[in-house]
């Protein structure tokens, strides 16, 4: 053999070494989660639970919880109320989103349910989650979801923590949970709260806080956003997205993004306009490539807002995007340029006055 195969050979066997002491995780689920469908479920067809009940009725919901592994897997269990984030998407896990003061029944007070479920090998298990529908009278619809999440043993919590190159992988399935009491329509609101500058991922955006205070959901979503200076029409900064979704009696910041440039103190307006619900026969529309969208939902928003002196320069020392500004390296450089100019001058007509002394 010759020596350079020898040289490639053992290199192969060294790196097969290295990369099997690697840590490595599984990527694929400990457990599986099935919803079994009540006799309350409006839509049987639906994979998620849909309940309608009369005031005061209770009810029992099952899921069917499956661990396929040689292992014992410990499963967490929580349920949280529906929430919009800053992407406009609807999200019903736990989350540090606070609640909407418009929501007035909060699902967690509602449903009770086992905090863990411990699965043996090679086992199936149903869980059972009692729900009581409010007593007072509503339209509309109670929107949120359960969390089944796998609680990691303290012994492999401890190893992962002494690998830095591992991969702490969370198992988690959330089924949302809907309760209602009719099926009439409600009609959506949105209101328009505080305009302030802010950042997201460590980059300035204009934040516009809207609100949906009703108990219905608000789909196909399309926003638009425009800020100007106050009383100028030239558009600073501005913003469209399309088909995101906002969930009941909740509020969302909507960020218009500055890209890459730096607050600027001063007085600003903010136009925002929010169409929802396509439908084709709908009174509003919008040009999208070559085709009509109509919506049966619009709102337009004017708000005026400032921008602090000392919070422009407070984020914008935090924005990553800001190039950092160097132009006091040239203006000094062409000031003290000037300063010698000068004193070259200075000492060209004190030298000629001693010559001519001399």
């Amino acid at each position: 053999m010759r020596p350079k195969q020898q040289l490639f050979i053992t290199f192969l066997v060294i790196l097969g070494t290295l990369l099997s002491n690697l840590p490595v995780t599984a990527s694929e689920f400990n457990f599986s989660v099935t919803p079994i469908t009540p006799e309350n479920q409006i839509d049987k067809r639906k994979t998620y639970f849909d309940l309608q009940l009369d005031p005061d009725q209770e009810a029992e919901l099952k899921a069917e919880l499956r661990n396929d592994t040689e292992k014992e897997v410990k499963i967490g269990l929580s349920v949280n109320s529906a929430t919009t984030n800053s992407n406009v998407m609807v999200e019903y896990g736990k989350n540090k989103i606070e609640k909407d003061e418009s929501l007035l029944f909060d699902l967690t007070d509602y449903v009770g349910y086992p905090k863990t479920v411990t699965l043996e090998p090679k086992s199936v298990q149903t869980v059972v989650f009692h729900v009581k529908m409010p007593n007072d009278r509503f339209d509309g619809v109670m929107a949120g979801g359960i969390t089944f999440q796998e609680i990691q043993p303290e012994k492999e919590q401890t190893e992962n923590k002494d690998q830095s190159l591992s991969i702490e992988n969370e198992y988690t399935y959330v089924v949302a949970l809907l309760m209602r009491q009719s099926l009439n329509e409600v009609a959506p609101n949105l209101v328009l709260h505080e305009v302030k500058p802010d950042q997201i991922n460590a980059r300035n955006v204009i934040l516009a806080n809207v609100q949906n205070d009703q108990k219905t959901y608000i789909n196909q979503v399309v926003i638009e956003t425009k800020i100007t200076k106050k009383g100028q029409s030239k558009v600073l900064y501005q913003e469209e997205r399309e088909d995101l979704q906002i969930a009941p009696n909740t509020n969302f910041s909507f960020p218009t993004a500055l890209n890459g440039d730096p607050l600027t103190p001063g007085e600003y307006h903010l136009t925002m306009t929010v169409l929802g619900n396509e439908n084709k026969n709908g009174k509003f529309s919008r040009k999208k490539e070559n085709t009509t969208i109509n919506y049966s939902d619009q709102w337009i928003f004017e708000k005026d807002f400032t921008i602090d002196g000392k919070i422009a320069k407070e984020l914008n020392t935090q924005d990553v995007t800001i190039k950092e500004d160097n132009r006091w390296i040239y203006h000094l450089v062409a000031s003290l340029f000037v300063l010698l100019m000068l004193l070259l001058i200075l000492w060209f007509i004190l030298k000629k006055k001693e010559d001519k002394k001399s």
